[in-house]
């Protein structure tokens, strides 16, 4: 049916436009520790493949959420607009999955 279908194509194509979920996990970490090092342990994975899940963030939003310096990380105004809506987003999951 039309509405099936319909519906069926505009959930395809939101999904595809939405970031993949690895990396906001790794962004939502990272932002709250502001620390790649301290997320990657957090999350069990190598700080090289934290910040390949950023990068690949970043550039599906064509936009930095970090600004990065010689030891240390910052948010960038598209990273601390971000950060605390996925907080309580992966809040939220926890407490209804777990």
């Amino acid at each position: 049916d039309f509405q099936k279908s319909q519906l069926s194509c505009t959930c395809v194509k939101m999904v595809d436009r939405l970031p993949p979920l690895t990396a906001l996990r790794a962004f939502e970490a990272a932002a709250r520790h502001l620390s790649f090092a301290k997320a990657a342990e957090e999350l069990h994975v190598t700080p090289a493949a934290l910040s390949y899940q950023i990068k690949s963030l970043e550039e599906h939003l064509g936009e930095p959420v970090f600004h990065r310096f010689n030891r240390r990380v910052e948010l960038s105004a598209v990273g601390r607009a971000m950060a605390p809506t996925l907080s309580d987003g992966f809040s939220t999951l926890s407490r209804v999955l777990l």
